[in-house]
């Protein structure tokens, strides 16, 4: 058990929290969340020992060790991926060499009725008890296993860490904290280092540890599926709700909720004792009351509404000009770096309004095909596209391509035509730029200014195939929803590379998945492909056969198989297509009504209403008519979230 107990930081004159205390238990999997510079990296820093509080205490029982993932860390190896991971285990390798020297010292004696040479077979006796409790005969699996699980293979366990991103490198010191097996992980972000297939390994692996974690995570699904107590970092103090993530919303709102009915019921309580002073104040047979009231005034806590920050931002993709039916064909396409292919002869066809994820194991080709639709990689082979097509690319590294040299305003401003060149002060409002903001240097900006920013040169010019490489890296939780709702709404055809399952969910129509240089097609959105496949994790796939990979779209062996997945996809299409026009027309009704309720309540125009009946008619029809279209639009909803589910 570790304790936490008035615990309290500040900086610059203002704190952070203070007064915290709360208990993690042996096996708790917390999710720590709040508003970005709420506190939740430097509370991770406390419990980790490295970082002291202003006051209060952090109790960690002596033998606990704790392991700690930043979010960023300086990372210098010149030793092998498996050198590095299996240095984790210092104490073990060093009770293996204590054994290889006890055995190599019996080996060259010969005095075996000595006391020294006795007491030398009990110390290599204890050392291999010691050694089979920690765990040292499984080393080597235990080691290949974590790192596998990662998304290495086995071929890479040799080379040099160096050789690696950075990326692949913080998969390496995720895997030394899984390995040491602490009694408490806390990690900061992990899942931005990760493709889907060794996010859905990880929740798996943390899922059923002995020990207790604590995360800070941007992705809702991982924190749904792992953590049931959330602790809110909020105006100073923490909420502690035992409750997964999308619980805890559901449980802060009606808590919200409360708090400001207490709030509007103590304000009105004031109101009525100070008017009771002022009234009495100066009549002294009311003395005895009037000081009663006063003290019960300065007697009374102050119920607080807490200070929620409601910025977002805010936008809608321009409407995207008309393609034809066949926005990109390909056959045959292959792609090497060098000696080392990525793609090999695959062949796929994107036609418009589909909506496409790309899901595999990074390293298998995603941001690859994504760059050769963009023209910014060479390939062999046949790639076209269709008539009319006008591409937007955001890049998985789009946020460091910005010019750090220029100011936020100059960075829109400079690709800014036509009627976009008067609107980019609104535009970059949009996204949550505005007064001294738009001046500042690109090179100051913190890594989610700079993914707005880029979102917004997105903005610029109008698209039919837009083409998103990790677009949520560095978003945070309602940023993330925003820009989902804004691609929903997206006319054009889209390509989504992405590794956060909450925010493909319901976004794409289809999913490519990349795996040994091949791209297969999937029909439906990331669960229905895992639903589809009968899966319990993506990671399942590298225990398939690869045969049935495929250059070409070809349908699956088992036929029935593929014909269900195809009427499958038919049936959720027809059901997002009548649900799409449901909205709409939900749209056009409340947006009458809202021009209609402006107009009944306008008293300029009291009489004239009154005078025309019809009016009022026309008001309750359409009333009714939006009462059978959310009817509709429910029925809809129901009878889709049947058909995936079934």
């Amino acid at each position: 058990m570790f304790s936490v107990s008035d615990l309290a930081i500040h900086y610059s004159g203002n704190y952070l929290f203070r007064n915290v205390s709360f208990i993690i238990n042996k096996k708790d999997r917390v999710g720590l969340v709040g508003r970005n510079g709420s506190g939740k990296t430097t509370l991770l820093r406390i419990l980790a020992g490295m970082q002291q509080p202003e006051s209060g205490d952090v109790v960690i029982p002596s033998s606990a060790r704790i392991g700690y993932l930043p979010q960023e860390m300086e990372l210098s190896s010149d030793k092998s991926i498996y050198e590095e991971a299996i240095a984790a285990f210092d104490e073990i390798l060093e009770l293996k060499r204590s054994i290889d020297e006890y055995g190599e010292e019996i080996g060259n004696r010969e005095d075996y009725e000595s006391a020294d040479y006795q007491k030398l077979i009990h110390k290599l006796s204890e050392a291999n008890e010691k050694f089979l409790l920690m765990g040292g005969q499984t080393l080597d699996a235990d080691v290949e296993k974590v790192l596998m699980g990662l998304g290495f293979s086995r071929n890479d366990l040799g080379r040099p860490v160096e050789e690696f991103s950075y990326g692949w490198q913080m998969r390496v010191e995720i895997a030394k904290i899984l390995l040491r097996k602490p009694e408490l992980i806390l990690l900061d972000e992990p899942t931005n280092h990760l493709d889907i297939e060794s996010i859905q390994w990880l929740e798996e692996f943390l899922y059923n540890y002995l020990g207790a974690i604590v995360l800070v995570s941007h992705d809702r699904a991982f924190l749904d599926n792992l953590c049931k107590r959330t602790i809110e970092i909020s105006d100073e103090r923490i909420f502690d709700y035992k409750a997964s993530y999308s619980e805890y919303v559901f449980l802060r709102e009606e808590r919200l909720e409360q708090q400001k009915a207490s709030y509007n019921n103590q304000q009105k309580q004031i109101r009525q004792i100070e008017r009771f002073i002022e009234r009495f104040r100066y009549k002294n047979t009311k003395a005895r009351q009037v000081q009663s009231k006063i003290k019960m005034l300065d007697k009374l806590e102050v119920v607080e509404i807490e200070d929620l920050d409601h910025s977002a931002i805010h936008f809608r993709f321009p409407p995207a000009p008309r393609s034809g039916k066949v926005v990109v064909d390909t056959r045959s396409v292959s792609m090497s770096y060098g000696h080392n292919e990525v793609l090999r002869g695959i062949a796929f066809s994107i036609i418009k309004g589909d909506r496409i994820a790309f899901v595999g194991k990074n390293g298998e080709g995603k941001t690859t095909l994504a760059k050769m639709l963009m023209g910014i990689l060479e390939y062999e082979g046949e790639l076209k596209f269709g008539h009319n097509v006008q591409l937007a690319y955001y890049a998985q590294d789009q946020a460091e391509m910005l010019d750090g040299t220029k100011t936020v305003f100059e960075t829109i401003d400079d690709e800014a035509t036509g009627e976009m060149r008067s609107q980019v002060r609104s535009l970059l409002g949009g996204f949550l730029f505005s007064g001294e903001d738009i001046d500042k240097k690109v090179r100051v900006l913190s890594g989610g200014e700079k993914s707005r920013l880029s979102l917004a040169k997105l903005m610029l010019k109008p698209s039919n195939l837009m083409i998103l490489d990790e677009p949520t890296n560095h978003l945070d939780m309602r940023s993330k929803d925003i820009l989902k709702s804004a691609l929903l709404q997206y006319s054009g055809t889209l390509v989504i590379v992405s590794h956060d399952r909450d925010f493909l969910q319901g976004l794409t129509n289809k999913v490519f998945e990349f795996r040994n240089k091949g791209v297969i097609e999937h029909l439906g959105d990331i669960y229905d492909f895992l639903h589809s496949q009968k899966l319990r994790s993506l990671r399942e796939l590298e225990q398939k056969s690869d045969k049935g990979i495929s250059k070409e779209k070809e349908p699956s062996k088992n036929k029935e198989l593929y014909e269900r997945n195809k009427q499958l996809g038919r049936d959720i299409r027809k059901l997002n297509n009548h649900i799409s026009s449901c909205e709409k027309r939900i749209d056009v009704l409340e947006n009458d009504i809202a021009q209609m309720d402006e107009l009944l309540m306008d008293p300029d125009k009291h009489k004239e209403v009154l005078s025309h009946p019809e009016v009022f008619k026309k008001y309750n029809k359409i009333k009714t008519e939006l009462e059978a279209a959310l009817e509709k639009w429910e029925g809809f909803s129901l009878e889709l979230e049947s058909l995936k589910n079934s």
